[in-house]
C-alpha cells in the first residue's frame, strides 16, 4: 500500500513538473513572438488561468485567427473583466469585427474609451461608413491576379515598368512567429490583366536572411528606399528586450547593381521605422513609426529629403492622420492623395484603407475607401499610378496564402458640390434644401445642409443637371451644368438672395418680413375691399406672381376701440376678405394664410383713450402682409 501511495505521490509530482516546463516553455516561446508553437503549448494546459487565456487569444490574434482569438477574449472578459488591461477590450473588439459581429464590436470599443478614461463617442459602425462612402470620389474593381503563393505575397511598389513586392524566401530559416520562411522583396513584370510574370528575387545585395519588405524607388529607378529588421553588414541589432525593431535602408542602383546600402539617420535600435513612401516631387519621405512621441502605437511621418540628399527632422503628420491607434503603410499618388492604413474603430476590421487629400499643406480629413477594397481583414499596402490602376493587400478570407495581392481598377466618379451662401453677406446658410434634378425635373437627391453649409452630389459623366436650393425668407435659386469627362470634381458655389435684399417693397418691420405697402383702409364695421385698396393690395399680387413658390400671412390688426371679441371678429373678416381678393385674382389659395388678430399686436402705446390722436389710433387698424417661406 505504501508503494502505491509513493507511486503515486512521484507520478503526481512529475506532471507537475512536466506542466510547469511545458508553462515555461511555452512562455518562453511567447516572448520569442513564435505565436503559433506557444498556443500549441497553452491549449494543452489546465486550468486555463488569466494569463493563459490572454496569451492563447494573443497567439491567434497576431495571426490574424479571429475566430479563435475572439473565443479566447470572450472567456477572459468573462471571467477577468475587472483585472483584465484595457488592451483586451480593444482586441476583442477587432475580433468580433473580424466575424463581421459589427454591434457587438461597437459595444466592445466603447467599453474600451471608458477603461482609458475617455470621452466615449457613440461608435456606430457600418451607418457612419455607409455615409462616408456617399462622399466617396472614386469606387473600385477587384482583380485576383496570378502570382500570389500559399504563404503571405504583400506590398507591392512600382519600379519603373515592373512591380517589386514581398514574398517568403525560398531557401533559409523559418521565422518563429508564423512558421514561414523570412520575407525577400521579388520584382515581377505585369500583363494587361495586372498579373504577376516572370517572377525573380531582387538584388541578392538587397535581401538578407532577416525580413525584406515595402519598397519605394525614384522615378528614374536608381534610388530606393525599403523596410528591412535592424540588419547591416551581417549584424542585427536589438534593444534591451531583445527585440529586433525594423529599419528603412536606402539603395542605389550603379552600373546595374543595387549597393550603397545605409540606414537612414532617424531609424533607432529601440523603436521601428517602416514602410517608406515618396511624394511625386522626391522630397519628402513619409514612413510609419512607433518612435516616442507617438499619438498611437504607430504613427505615420514626413521628412525633407534636402538637394544633398541629407534629411530633416521627421514631423508627425497630426492628430488629424494619427489617432490613438495603429496608422501605417503610407503611399502618396502622384495628385497628392495620401492612402494608409488604420485599426481606428469605424472600420470594416483588422487594418483598413483610407484617404486623405493635400491641399495648400494641409491634409483633409481622412476617408475610409469601403468596400470592395476595404473587408473584415487586414487591407494595407495601397498603391495606384496615373492609369487609375493599382495594387493593395490583404489577408481576407477569398485568397491564396495568408496575405495576398490584388490589382484594382479605379472606377472614377464625378461629383458636383459647394457651399450655400448668402449673396450679400456671403455667411453660410445651413438648413438650405438643396435639390439635384434631372432635366425632365424629376428630383435625383435632395439634402438639407449642416452647419458648414456644404452639399455634394454624385452626377454622371456625360450628362445635364438642374440645381436648386430653397431656404426661408431667400430667393430659390436653380442653374443648370453638364458634367465633362475633363472634370470630375464640379465646384458650384450657390448665392442665394434675400426676398429683402431683392425687393425695395420687401422689409423688416416689427420684427417681421413684410411686403410694405401703404395702409389700406377699411369702412367702419365693414371688411369690403375698396377701390383704393385694390390698388395698393395690386403691389402685394405683383410680388406674389414674380415668385410662384412664396407664401405670405395676411394679418389684419384693430386699434383697442371696441370689444375684445368684437375687434378679433372683426380683424378676422378682414383677413379673409383680403385672401377671398387674392384667390380672384389667381393666386393660390394654399400660398396665403389669413389671420385677425384683433387688437393683440399694437405697434404703440395707443391702447386706452384720450392716449393719442386719431392718427396714432389709426397705426394699430392695418394689414400686414409677412413672409413666412
Amino acid at each position: 500500500m505504501k508503494k502505491i501511495i509513493y507511486t503515486i505521490f512521484i507520478l503526481s509530482i512529475s506532471t507537475q513538473l512536466v506542466n510547469s516546463q511545458n508553462l515555461t516553455r511555452a512562455n518562453h516561446l511567447f516572448e520569442n513572438r513564435a505565436y503559433m508553437d506557444a498556443a500549441e503549448l497553452y491549449n494543452n494546459e489546465n486550468p486555463k488561468t488569466q494569463e493563459i487565456q490572454q496569451k492563447l487569444g494573443d497567439c491567434y490574434y497576431f495571426n490574424n485567427n479571429m475566430k479563435v482569438a475572439s473565443k479566447w477574449y470572450k472567456f477572459l472578459l468573462s471571467e477577468y473583466k475587472n483585472t483584465v488591461s484595457p488592451q483586451y477590450y480593444f482586441k476583442y473588439a477587432q475580433t468580433l469585427k473580424g466575424i463581421k459581429k459589427y454591434n457587438e464590436a461597437d459595444k466592445w470599443f466603447q467599453k474600451y474609451q471608458e477603461q482609458l478614461h475617455q470621452n466615449v463617442n457613440d461608435i456606430k459602425t457600418i451607418p457612419t461608413l455607409e455615409k462616408e462612402k456617399e462622399h466617396l470620389k472614386n469606387s473600385y474593381t477587384i482583380h485576383p491576379i496570378n502570382g500570389n503563393t500559399s504563404l503571405s505575397d504583400f506590398g507591392t511598389s512600382f519600379y519603373v515598368s515592373k512591380i517589386v513586392f514581398a514574398s517568403p524566401s525560398k531557401k533559409g530559416n523559418l521565422y518563429a512567429w508564423n512558421n514561414e520562411p523570412y520575407l525577400d522583396l521579388y520584382v515581377a513584370n505585369t500583363d494587361n490583366s495586372g498579373n504577376l510574370i516572370n517572377i525573380e528575387p531582387f538584388s541578392k545585395n538587397i535581401n538578407t536572411k532577416m525580413h525584406e519588405a515595402n519598397a519605394v524607388f525614384t522615378k528614374d529607378g536608381k534610388t530606393m528606399y525599403f523596410t528591412r529588421n535592424n540588419y547591416l553588414n551581417g549584424k542585427k541589432g536589438k534593444d534591451a528586450n531583445k527585440v529586433t525593431h525594423l529599419k528603412i535602408y536606402k539603395a542605389e542602383l550603379i552600373d546595374n547593381q543595387w549597393t550603397n546600402v545605409t540606414e537612414l539617420p532617424f531609424n533607432n535600435v529601440n523603436y521601428s521605422v517602416e514602410h517608406p513612401a515618396l511624394n511625386s516631387n522626391e522630397n519628402k519621405l513619409y514612413f510609419a513609426s512607433d518612435m516616442p512621441g507617438s499619438i498611437g502605437s504607430f504613427d505615420l511621418f514626413e521628412v525633407d529629403i534636402n538637394k544633398d540628399g541629407s534629411f530633416g527632422s521627421p514631423k508627425n503628420l497630426g492628430p488629424k492622420i494619427n489617432t490613438i491607434y495603429k496608422e501605417q503603410f503610407p503611399f502618396i499618388s502622384q495628385n497628392n492623395v495620401l492612402y494608409f492604413s488604420s485599426d481606428r474603430p469605424i472600420g470594416y476590421g483588422g487594418l483598413d484603407i483610407f484617404e486623405s487629400s493635400l491641399v495648400n499643406h494641409q491634409f483633409s480629413t481622412p476617408i475610409n475607401l469601403g468596400t470592395p477594397i476595404n473587408s473584415n481583414f487586414d487591407d494595407f499596402s495601397f498603391i495606384i499610378n496615373d492609369e487609375n490602376k493599382g495594387y493593395f493587400s490583404s489577408n481576407r478570407d477569398d485568397g491564396v496564402g495568408d496575405d495576398d495581392i490584388y490589382a484594382f481598377t479605379q472606377n472614377q466618379k464625378y461629383f458636383v458640390n459647394g457651399v450655400v451662401q448668402d449673396k450679400t453677406s456671403k455667411h453660410l446658410l445651413p438648413e438650405a434644401e438643396v435639390s439635384l434634378l434631372n432635366t425632365n425635373n424629376k428630383v435625383i437627391k435632395k439634402v438639407v445642409v449642416d452647419n458648414q453649409g456644404s452639399y455634394n452630389f454624385e452626377v454622371e459623366k456625360g450628362k445635364k443637371y438642374i440645381l436648386k436650393a430653397t431656404k426661408n425668407l431667400y430667393i430659390p435659386f436653380q442653374t443648370e451644368f453638364q458634367v465633362n469627362e475633363n472634370n470630375t470634381n464640379i465646384k458650384l458655389p450657390i448665392l442665394m438672395e434675400s426676398f429683402e435684399q431683392a425687393e425695395k417693397n420687401i422689409i423688416t418691420e416689427n420684427n417681421k418680413i413684410q411686403i410694405k405697402i401703404k395702409p389700406i383702409y377699411f369702412d367702419f364695421d365693414k371688411w369690403n375691399i375698396k377701390k383704393d385698396a385694390a390698388l395698393e393690395l395690386e403691389n402685394v399680387i405683383s410680388i406674389l406672381n414674380k415668385y410662384p413658390t412664396m407664401k405670405i400671412e395676411i394679418g389684419a390688426h384693430t386699434d383697442f376701440r371696441g370689444s375684445d371679441k368684437y375687434n378679433l371678429m372683426l380683424s378676422e373678416k378682414r383677413a379673409k376678405s383680403v385672401k377671398k381678393y387674392f384667390i380672384s385674382q389667381g393666386i393660390n389659395s394654399d400660398r396665403i394664410t389669413a389671420v385677425g388678430y384683433g387688437e393683440t399686436q399694437p405697434v404703440n402705446n395707443c391702447n386706452k383713450p384720450g392716449a393719442c390722436d386719431e392718427e396714432g389710433y389709426d397705426k394699430n387698424r392695418r394689414c400686414e402682409f409677412v413672409i413666412l417661406r
